[in-house]
């Protein structure tokens, strides 16, 4: 009797323990689920449908023939658009991706080796985050001018040719890539810091006894005991380079000859340009984000596995 009477006063506190939690998160949930879980199945829906936004009634239902027409469909305008501008993305990511781990990794171990002002320095470094996409290209489109901008300015004052930054290629996605990297980096370099401020500083002392270098230390040990946190930033950086879209946007329009225009920019093009094709664009949006969510769990198979 006793056993089940204290059985039911433990169902009863971990049902009002449950209880007191759920009514915590309802306020969440209900925000989750009006703009995150009702407009993903709603895409899905409109995604099998010839959409007209303008004049409902011509709305028909076509099936799989969007994704058929944007993955396979070599003759369709939708499958060059999707294509073209994944190939771009995925260039962007490649390229971009390494250097947004890479350079806060190692702007964060110099901050915490803390030599004088370095915490100017980390403020100073972690400042643009906090802009706008929009100040940020009003900042350097000044800078990459062809007519009268500080780098051609500069470049002609000391002898060498002026380049076209936005306008030829390699040098617009460079702009993109240095631009993107000033941008954000600052957030990968806080939490990479705030993960080196865990790890036990007599792991340094013993490598130094064993005469491990300042660059050993750096790669057997910062490197391995940060994989929490380098998971974290990797499927963050992740992410956000497979959304890039304001600064190719804002800063080279996607030229020169859409070489820059990507994925993001078709999806925009269609979902609200002229010649809207919803249906089109949440075909586009779900198959980019089912190739995000492969990339992420691969990313995060081989990390756990590292570790």
């Amino acid at each position: 009797m006793e056993k089940t009477k204290m059985s039911k006063q433990k169902r009863k506190r971990i049902i009002k323990e449950n209880i007191s939690a759920w009514v915590f998160l309802s306020p969440y949930m209900a925000v989750f689920t009006i703009f995150f879980i009702v407009p993903f199945f709603y895409g899905i829906i409109i995604s099998f449908f010839d959409w007209n936004m303008f004049q409902p009634q011509l709305t028909k239902f076509v099936g799989f023939e969007n994704y058929i027409n944007v993955l396979f469909n070599s003759d369709s305008i939708f499958y060059a658009y999707f294509w073209s501008g994944l190939k771009n993305t995925l260039l962007f990511v490649l390229v971009s991706f390494p250097l947004l781990i890479g350079i806060p990794l190692i702007l964060a171990k110099l901050i915490d080796l803390e030599p004088v002002g370095y915490k100017v320095f980390r403020t100073i470094l972690f400042l643009p985050t906090v802009l706008s996409i929009s100040a940020v290209i009003l900042i350097w489109r000044w800078q990459f001018y062809t007519n009268g901008g500080f780098l051609n300015s500069l470049m002609t004052a000391i002898g060498l040719d002026e380049i076209a930054f936005l306008q030829t290629q390699p040098w617009a996605w460079i702009s993109i890539i240095v631009v993107t990297i000033w941008w954000t980096m600052g957030t990968n370099m806080v939490i990479l810091g705030a993960g080196m401020k865990n790890i036990d500083q007599t792991l340094y002392e013993a490598a130094e006894m064993d005469g491990a270098s300042s660059i050993q230390s750096f790669m057997r040990i910062t490197v391995p005991m940060l994989a929490p946190q380098l998971l974290i930033v990797g499927i963050m950086t992740l992410l956000a380079s497979f959304n890039i879209y304001g600064q190719p946007d804002l800063l080279t329009q996607g030229g020169p000859n859409r070489s820059t225009t990507v994925i993001m920019m078709y999806i925009r093009q269609f979902a609200a340009g002229s010649n809207s094709q919803p249906g089109i664009a949440t075909t586009m949006s779900l198959l980019l984000g089912m190739i995000m969510i492969v990339i992420s769990v691969g990313q995060a198979i081989i990390l756990r596995k590292r570790d």
